[in-house]
């Protein structure tokens, strides 16, 4: 079939979800647009596709689906051609991906990549693609290994790469292998997935390749890969980008303590570490410490405040010795001094925390 370098390779890309378990954040933007390392969250994915050969990528998109054409036009900036394809009721994974391939231009033996917008991973697309065409696959699944595979639904393979099981989330695990959220499907198997129709590539055609003994292929790369679906995987994944533990073509600086914006400043005496990204416009007043957090644009922090391990939304005005840790400040919220957020508190947009009104220790 040639190498990728050699001709056009298509894409899918799933931004469709609502991301509620990143809220109050995501209640004004979709999660793939939430910015990550000062770049929206998608933009890394669009990047490697682009390094990997994909010329062509169509959005299945569904809640604020005119928010992403904002954000991305028509891809050129990327080296793309981007098509957009809305879903009118919620279609599931398999239906997504039904939907948007009446904008795919590839023949019915052309491999098609479909990346799910809230993963970040280094694994090595070119090489998914030499094992999906050497097996001569139907689809393709990009596998890696977890620590603790009891959390996720593993994949079992057998000593050529082929999948034999899929294994619902088990307390005893017969693999670390689990799905990672990037595939390849043949154009030609997308074309059978039921149109019109939710579908659950998981639960419904997965299962159903195997029984049809369709070549389904799992490529093992354990690279870094994170799901960007929790408040704190948001927070790790920018943290671990601005750190340089994961690489992206869509970053000019990477390996750095943190990443602070044009337009922005810190006092002399204010500490910024950890993989901290700074948005535009912000002010770090003196004393101040912003340990592996992300604030985005507008917000001030003001003198000896703390905000570790943290998100603190556009605007947001966080007040004098006010400690922030493990928590969400959404947008445009006011903290007054004296209080201290901790463990996992969100707090929703345009909030006002009056002073010493939320503490965890009984000192002051």
């Amino acid at each position: 079939m040639g190498n990728s370098g050699s001709r056009s390779l298509e894409a899918i890309l799933l931004v469709g979800g609502q991301g509620t378990r990143l809220r109050p954040l995501t209640m004004s933007i979709p999660k793939p647009l939430l910015p990550t390392a000062g770049v929206p969250l998608l933009e890394h994915q669009l990047a490697r596709a682009a390094a990997a050969g994909v010329r062509h990528v169509v959005f299945a998109t569904a809640y604020r689906a005119e928010m992403f054409a904002e954000s991305f036009g028509s891809g050129g900036r990327f080296g793309l051609e981007i098509t957009y394809v809305t879903e009118d009721v919620p279609l599931g994974t398999g239906g997504a991906i039904r939907n948007a391939s009446s904008a795919l231009r590839s023949g019915p033996d052309d491999p098609v990549f479909i990346l799910n917008g809230d993963i970040i991973s280094g694994h090595d697309m070119a090489a998914q693609l030499a094992a999906h065409e050497k097996a001569d696959a139907a689809v393709t699944l990009h596998l890696t290994t977890v620590e603790d595979p009891r959390r996720y639904g593993s994949v079992l393979t057998d000593a050529h790469g082929r999948v034999e099981a899929f294994i619902e989330k088990s307390p005893t695990p017969v693999t670390d292998q689990v799905n990672a959220g990037c595939y390849i499907f043949r154009r030609g198997v997308i074309d059978e997935i039921p149109a019109g129709r939710p579908v659950s590539v998981e639960y419904e055609l997965f299962p159903k390749f195997l029984a049809e003994s369709a070549p389904v292929l799992g490529h093992v790369d354990p690279a870094y890969w994170l799901d960007v679906g929790t408040p704190a995987a948001f927070v790790q994944c920018c943290c671990d980008l601005t750190l340089g533990r994961v690489q992206s073509p869509a970053l000019p600086v990477q390996g750095v303590p943190a990443l602070v914006a044009e337009g922005s400043v810190v006092a002399p005496d204010a500490r910024v570490e950890g993989g901290s990204t700074i948005g535009a416009g912000v002010l770090v007043a003196s004393a101040a410490v912003i340990d592996a957090s992300v604030v985005m644009d507008g917000a001030v922090i003001a003198e000896d405040a703390r905000v570790t391990r943290s998100v603190v939304g556009r605007g947001v005005k966080i007040g004098p010795g006010v400690v922030v840790e493990d928590a969400i400040v959404g947008d445009e919220a006011v903290i007054e001094a004296g209080n201290e957020l901790r463990g996992g508190i969100r707090i929703w947009p345009r909030s006002v925390i009056s002073g010493t009104s939320v503490r965890f220790s009984s000192d002051m």
